[in-house]
């Protein structure tokens, strides 16, 4: 497959979806199955992922459970191996993993192992994704990778200094790698989305939410089914000149 054959059609194509156990991870899992992927649902919790992906199977889709830390790179090489012998190639991979790390804490008292686990999954869990995904892409000249950064990471959220720093960090990988694969047939983009409807969202307390909604232009969280839409277009041949980039997912808040 070279670009010229755009199109949104993903039937056959073997995607993973790294931290598909819950949240827009799983969302997208569940979509991407229902057009036809072959899905690797991912995750660092094994009973999780083997959740989505029978969950996937009851309703006829194609999927794999599949336990892997993105800190560990063995565990994403054998990962995505699978899902390259389940689908003939592996077309695309997905990138949702990630922690919030501490919250309401301002850097002179943030604690610096929370920092050092933020790093571990955030940035450079999304370097060592990239890299086994990118290694599997290469010789076939075509792949669509995805990491999900932050509005955090465009804007920097007070009390949240590992989370906004790291996805920062990701997008400043994201138009790296961008330009490194540019003429390989393989794009790698990021989204930042701002609040959406996660199981994490919805345990917070509603003025917490409230506050976090009032910042966005639109006034209402994101749903988690609209992110699976965007992500699952950009992870299919369509996105095909447009690399380096991250996508705006924030209800307007984003303006760059």
């Amino acid at each position: 497959m070279n670009d010229t054959q755009a199109g949104t059609a993903i039937e056959g194509h073997g995607i993973a979806v790294v931290g598909a156990g819950s949240g827009i991870g799983r969302e997208t899992a569940l979509l991407l199955a229902a057009k036809g992927a072959v899905v690797g649902c991912v995750d660092a919790d094994g009973d999780t992922a083997e959740a989505v992906a029978s969950e996937i199977t009851t309703n006829g889709g194609l999927a794999l459970g599949l336990a892997a830390d993105v800190r560990n790179l063995p565990d994403i090489e054998a990962a995505l191996e699978r899902v390259e012998k389940a689908a003939g190639q592996l077309h695309g991979v997905i990138n949702s993993a990630g922690v919030t790390g501490q919250l309401g804490v301002r850097s002179h008292e943030f604690d610096l192992e929370d920092f050092d686990r933020s790093y571990e999954i955030n940035l450079r869990g999304a370097l060592i994704v990239s890299r086994a995904a990118i290694n599997r892409m290469l010789p076939h000249e075509y792949g669509r990778i995805v990491h999900i950064s932050s509005i955090a990471g465009k804007e920097g959220n007070p009390g949240m200094v590992g989370y906004s720093a790291t996805k920062a960090g990701l997008i400043g990988m994201v138009k790296c790698q961008g330009k490194e694969y540019a003429e390989d047939g393989i794009t790698i983009n990021a989204l930042a989305p701002a609040v959406i409807g996660t199981p994490f969202i919805e345990s917070q307390p509603p003025e917490v939410v409230e506050y976090m909604t009032a910042r966005i232009p639109m006034g209402r969280v994101g749903g988690v089914q609209e992110a699976a839409e965007m992500l699952s277009w950009m992870v299919s041949p369509a996105c095909s000149f447009t690399t380096g980039f991250t996508f705006d997912l924030s209800g307007g808040r984003a303006t760059y």
